[in-house]
């Protein structure tokens, strides 16, 4: 099969190809998917699963990529759940080959059936954004209706499915991102928008939360912006600062069908709406690694021709 690999931890995303690699086995409780669509963290290049099984042994070449829409071709010993020809989306292990592949070997119960009447494109957006969204907003800082949260980057792939869920619940919406971002935020459902380059962080008074996927600089910076008793909620690093009276909490994004499945029917009801960037074919997927940053939206490469 075709697949991105990865073989040089230093060398980045320059060393990134596209070569044969092996038909995946199919593990105990495993299924192997034939990738339609597959979704792409441009960190995960730094992420020590990348690069070594959970034994901390090397297991170079890696194929990246955690985020996958296709169809089941083959069930491993005692898999339960799923079924041969299912149409299927969600997370590939963090510490296995990924999904930039044709086939990719996943457990069962990190997937979710997908209907019939969402594409393989869309799907593939929605796995990490969605669940990282879900599990920051309402596991771990608690938002309610009537509060105030403060969504950083807010027009990308994890933001702007916040955006949408924080908006439904009820909470007053704050998107932060580069000027180019201001429609996109605001069409989303955001109440307001600042601008990083040119506005004051200060201009959003005090909020409830404050949801960070930029880290650095940004992320120092927010903790000002909690009310006392409030929650700043990162994926991007441990934090060094938290809010006075309240919480800092970094969090890695958890597999969870039951969400997903709840996810794909938002979706399906026109409740929610991924942002799907540029969409590239899997000879592609290394310039890809490399735009990533400036694209709005989810990146999403299209292994197969099929949707």
């Amino acid at each position: 099969m075709r697949a991105i690999i990865a073989r040089d931890r230093d060398a980045g995303v320059a060393g990134l190809t596209l070569t044969d690699m092996p038909y995946p086995h199919a593990a105990e409780n495993d299924v192997v998917v034939r990738v339609h669509a597959a979704g792409f963290t441009p960190g995960e290049l730094d992420w020590p699963g990348t690069w070594t099984d959970r034994a901390g042994r090397d297991r170079t070449p890696s194929i990246p990529g955690h985020e996958l829409s296709g169809v089941v071709v083959e069930l491993g010993y005692g898999t339960t759940g799923l079924t041969v020809g299912q149409r299927v989306f969600g997370l590939a292990d963090w510490a296995r080959d990924g999904s930039l592949a044709e086939y990719t070997a996943v457990e069962a119960r990190n997937l979710a059936p997908l209907a019939a009447d969402i594409g393989h494109t869309v799907a593939a957006a929605l796995p990490i954004s969605g669940l990282t969204a879900w599990q920051g907003l309402f596991d771990h800082a608690r938002l309610t209706t009537g509060q105030t949260v403060l969504v950083h980057g807010a027009a990308g792939g994890v933001g702007s499915i916040a955006v949408q869920l924080a908006r439904e619940v009820g909470a007053r919406v704050i998107g932060t991102g580069r000027a180019g971002d201001r429609d996109v935020a605001l069409g989303l459902g955001a109440h307001a928008f600042l601008d990083l380059d040119a506005d004051d962080l200060r201009d959003a008074d005090e909020v409830d939360v404050v949801f960070d996927v930029i880290g650095g600089d940004v992320l120092r910076r927010s903790a000002e912006l909690v009310r006392p008793g409030g929650t700043l909620v990162t994926i991007a690093m441990p934090p060094t600062v938290r809010p006075k009276d309240g919480r800092a909490v970094f969090f890695v994004v958890e597999p969870d069908r039951a969400r997903l499945t709840d996810l794909a029917q938002r979706l399906r009801a026109g409740r929610l709406t991924p942002v799907v960037g540029a969409v590239r074919p899997l000879s592609e997927t290394v310039s890809a690694f490399a735009r990533h940053p400036r694209t709005p939206g989810k990146t999403i490469i299209r292994v197969t021709e099929e949707d």
